[in-house]
């Protein structure tokens, strides 16, 4: 899911930001830190998991494999 991150808005002449770009822009922070966080969890639920079960390890692996692309792509 790609996000296209948007230049907040200047009124013309004075340099202030629009309190709607703010609030974009806090929902905008906002909504990363709670897909970072949802990341995270699955990532030590992953981590926390034991099997000695190849296939299930593989599909583990796997699993976090892409956690941690989602997370470095967010960095």
């Amino acid at each position: 899911m790609a996000t296209v991150l948007q230049q907040p808005e200047v009124t013309h002449g004075h340099g202030f930001v629009s309190e709607e770009a703010k609030r974009r822009a806090e929902q905008a922070r906002t909504e990363r830190a709670r897909k970072r966080q949802a990341l995270t969890l699955q990532r030590e639920n992953i981590l926390s998991q034991r099997t000695s079960h190849p296939a299930r390890r593989a599909a583990l692996e796997a699993a976090l494999a892409q956690i941690e692309g989602q997370l470095e792509a967010m960095e």
